[in-house]
């Protein structure tokens, strides 16, 4: 039977600083469940699937500088490991000695080094429609030369406007995005001013990270992950764009210990389609019950 969605609850935690925003469902002593989003969406991504998992306590976090969190100082970064310390600190805000971690995309990758690197504090692990940064093999000095360069072009530029939210929709939908995925995620992405709306996402996030992961440190990460790891693909997903996700399933079953790979249909924002959101609400309840987490 399809559940129809419940509205969430808004949430504000302020962590070394900087002020976080997000969306919290069910009920206060459900399953503890965190959800991390993408690169360049937020908390209002998971709107279909959260409130789908039932007898859980939900919470979706803006991640800094995307959705309603604030904008990380001049001086700066947004690796892909900068938010692990605030994620810490929300978890001790929300009381939760340990939860079920749940990364999309970019919120995957950062889930999946939280996990390795605080094992305690992860009862499992589900990732969609990614598993762990893909490993690069380009030179240090390549990838900070980049850094360098692109992160001073994206500070000098002004936020990108838009007339109205169909504009900004129309612009999701030409990058890929349904309009379904674009209608979605477009109020909490955008602020309102008198000539139009404004992206809230902090343009230094289209900056070339200063490290990037190399194969045996993507390997690393894999190898320390301890909790039960969910792994679900979508059909249309990324698999299909990007060669090394090939090499990243190989590298999850040969070095995870607990890893089940699941493929459902959709494209890379499957999970807020609400046919396939319930289907992946149910194969993460599955696996739960199976590894007795709820």
């Amino acid at each position: 039977m399809t559940t129809i969605p419940s509205p969430p609850q808004e949430c504000n935690w302020d962590a070394d600083g900087l002020r976080f925003a997000g969306l919290a469902w069910g009920p206060e002593n459900g399953t503890p469940i965190l959800m991390l989003h993408g690169w360049m969406d937020h908390a209002g991504s998971f709107q279909q699937l959260a409130p789908r998992l039932n007898g859980c306590r939900v919470v979706a976090l803006d991640l800094s500088g995307q959705g309603q969190s604030a904008h990380r100082s001049a001086d700066a970064t947004y690796n892909i490991w900068d938010d692990l310390p605030q994620i810490a600190a929300i978890l001790d805000q929300l009381k939760w000695e340990s939860c079920v971690l749940v990364g999309h995309s970019r919120g995957a990758n950062i889930a999946a080094l939280f996990a390795a690197a605080q094992p305690d504090r992860v009862r499992a692990l589900v990732s969609l429609d990614s598993l762990a940064p893909e490993p690069h093999e380009e030179s240090v000095v390549t990838t900070l030369r980049a850094f360098i360069e692109q992160t001073g072009e994206q500070k000098a530029r002004a936020p990108r406007k838009f007339a109205d939210m169909a504009e900004y929709t129309a612009r999701r939908s030409a990058q890929g995005n349904s309009q379904q995925t674009s209608d979605a995620l477009a109020a909490r992405a955008l602020d309102e001013h008198p000539d139009g709306f404004e992206m809230r996402g902090d343009r230094r996030l289209f900056a070339s990270s200063a490290i990037k992961l190399k194969q045996v440190d993507v390997e690393a990460v894999l190898q320390a992950l301890r909790c039960p790891v969910l792994n679900i693909w979508a059909r249309d997903g990324i698999k299909n764009k990007r060669s090394k996700v090939a090499t990243l399933v190989r590298l999850g079953k040969t070095l995870i210990e607990h890893y089940e790979r699941v493929e459902l249909p959709g494209d890379h924002h499957f999970h807020l389609d609400p046919a396939i959101s319930q289907e992946i609400a149910s194969t993460i309840t599955s696996f739960l019950d199976r590894h007795n987490l709820r």
